[in-house]
Order: structure tokens, then sequence, then C-alpha cells
């Protein structure tokens, strides 16, 4: 049974949702406390192996649905606190806690968007999970395949990730680039340091054309993605002694893809630069590239929204490493990604200004009033 929560304002709201100690996958009893809070929502849970997924929708009218969509769950504090990560502290204007920034300061803003909300063209939404920080097996994409399932999949979607980098509202997150993970192995022939005639070494072999394997664009980039870079991340080798030449050396490295670089593009690469030498090349998609038209109705209305609370002109960006939003991505779904500033996310003492987080609130009530009049 829901107990009705009483009415708060989004700073009140902020600092609750900071109290409870959600580190992933638990959501430490946030998202019932969200359920009870928004009593006027139908609510939907998915929830496997510890993890929990939310889902809470009103249907206003007939016209599209608007989600917003994050998670609850933190990273360990770790050392260094000068505070107590999960009792929130206001020193000088800004609040200091495990969470302000990534992302339960955008938790807060919708929600409370949401609470505050008497009429909008369509649904509105929330979806939140207890597992975007840890593996995210079971988090945001399970629930979107029940979506799916039951035709509850949004037309839009709004991410609150903290986005901004200097200003609030000077970035805003229209897609992401994918992540390919590579495991290469080259085989040589171990021996004697003395008599390197009789041995193939693979560091020596790699090191005459590891300038046109590493650290090079695979693509020229476009307008929305800058271009895809293989990073090489771990190399080792040998026996850790000095008379023996090693029989094989491992490679590992990443590739943050634009849309443009795809796997089977890295492969060749690799193929053409250790042309005649004996390897075994293991690749994986972590996630895959996706962008937001620029004149989705979600896009052109978040930059309105964000002009006239702020006064500024948010720049579209697809930088940074991956989020729920590549979930919405990959059902078709135009999602956007707006939040606070991002300087102090997973470090100690993160903390956020409560000014950002009530300007966020009125960007968001903005979008949702007039969303369908755009």
């Amino acid at each position: 049974m829901k107990h009705e929560q009483q009415q708060m304002d989004v700073v009140d709201l902020f600092m609750k949702l900071l109290s409870f100690e959600s580190i992933t996958p638990d959501d430490a009893g946030s998202l019932q406390f969200i359920e009870e809070y928004l009593e006027a929502y139908e609510a939907v849970y998915v929830n496997k192996e510890g993890v929990k997924n939310l889902f809470l929708y009103k249907r206003f009218g007939e016209g599209d649905h608007l989600c917003f969509a994050g998670h609850v769950d933190v990273v360990p504090p770790g050392k260094g606190w000068d505070t107590d990560p999960f009792v929130p502290v206001i020193k000088e204007g800004r609040i200091y806690a495990r969470g302000t920034q990534d992302m339960k300061s955008g938790v807060a803003a919708f929600v409370q968007t949401l609470k505050e909300a008497k009429a909008f063209n369509g649904t509105l939404s929330l979806l939140l999970t207890s597992d975007e920080e840890g593996e995210a097996t079971y988090g945001t994409q399970i629930m979107l395949a029940h979506l799916k399932d039951i035709g509850m999949l949004p037309d839009y979607c709004v991410v609150a990730e903290p986005t901004c980098e200097k200003s609030f509202g000077d970035a805003i997150k229209i897609g992401r680039r994918g992540s390919i993970n590579g495991y290469l192995t080259i085989h040589g022939k171990q021996g004697h340091a003395a008599y390197p005639e009789k041995a193939i070494n693979p560091v020596h072999q790699v090191s005459s054309v590891m300038h046109r394997l590493a650290g090079i664009h695979l693509d020229d980039g476009d307008e929305d993605f800058a271009p895809s870079k293989m990073v090489i991340t771990d190399i080792r080798g040998g026996m850790e002694v000095t008379n023996v030449t090693p029989g094989e050396l491992k490679i590992m490295f990443n590739v943050r893809n634009s849309t443009q670089t795809t796997q089977e593009d890295v492969r060749e690469h690799i193929d053409e630069v250790l042309e005649g030498m004996d390897y075994e090349l293991v690749l994986t998609q972590g996630s895959y590239p996706f962008v937001t038209n620029h004149d989705s109705q979600i896009v052109r209305q978040m930059r309105q929204s964000i002009r006239k609370i702020t006064g500024i002109e948010t720049k579209l960006s697809t930088a940074g490493g991956t989020s729920d939003a590549r979930f919405m991505g990959a059902y078709g779904i135009d999602v956007v990604e707006f939040g606070v500033i991002n300087d102090t996310i997973h470090a100690p003492n993160e903390n956020t200004s409560i000014n950002e987080v009530k300007q966020l609130f009125r960007v968001f009530s903005d979008v949702v009033t007039h969303f369908s009049t755009t």
C-alpha cells in the first residue's frame, strides 16, 4: 500500500534522496520512496538478480510519451571525505554528498517536475534503475525490453546525467560513442636472449609497426562525433627475466567508435597492420554508437528551455563515456541527456550547487509545459 509523502520543494527532495545509502545495486528504499511520492502515477517494477527497476507513468492525453530516466545507485564513497557522504551538508550554497552530481540532482529535478505537472498532451513517465554504475546487465535494458513487450516504450526520453562542462546549461548530449574492446595475442617463439636469431620475438615484430597500430584515427569523424581512435590499454609479455625472450605478446585496447567505424573495420585495420604475423584477435562491443537527430522535438525543446532559463545557447555533444542513454538509442527512442555540471563525480566531497538543482528543475518543468506545443 502506498503511503502519501508530504509535498516538498526540489531542494528538500534532493536532500532526502542523498540520504539513501544506495550503493550499486542496492536502492536502499529510495525507489519505494519515489513511488510513494508520485502517488498519482502507476508503478511497474522489473527486478532481477538484486537489481530493482521502477517505471512510473501517467497518461494525461493521447499525444506523445515523454520519459525521464536515470539511476538512484551511486559508487562507493571511498576515502578522503570531509563529511559523512550520506549525510548531505550545505556549505556556501553547495550540497556535499555522494551522488550530488551523479545523479541524484537529476533524479530530484525530474521527480519534482512530474510531481507538479498538472497537464500534458500525452504520457509522462520516469524510468529508474539501481544498477547503472555497475554492470547494468539487469538494469534499464531489461525494463525497456519489458516496456516493448507491453507496448509502453516512450517516444522521447531525457536522461538527467551531469552533462554541463563549465557553466550550467552549456552542453547537452544527443548521442554517445560506442565502445569496442580488443584482446590481441601475437605469437612468436620463445628463446635465449643470447641467441635472438633462433627465436621469434613478438615484441620486436610489433615495435616496428606500433605507430601504425596505436593511437591513430580510424575515421575522420563528423559534425556529431570525434574520430574513432584506437587506444592501447595494456601490453604484457615475457617471464620477467632478462635472459629469455617472450613467446607471445598480449595487447589490450579500446576504440570509442563513431557511427563510421564498426568491429569489422577494426579487424580489417589490424589485419593490414599485422600482415604476416601469427596472431589471434578477439573483439567485443560494450556499447554501440547512436545519435539523435538535431531537429528532433526533444532536442529543439530542451535547447529552447535551457535558453529561456539560463540565457545560454547550449552546444550539442557526444563526448564522454557510456550511460543508460545507449539503451534508449538502441530502441530508436529520441534521447537527450542534460544535467548539472560534471566536475566532481565519483570523487571525494562530490558536490553541486543549490542554484543548479533549482535551475535544472525549472528547465525540466519548462520542457514538460511546452513540449507538446513545439
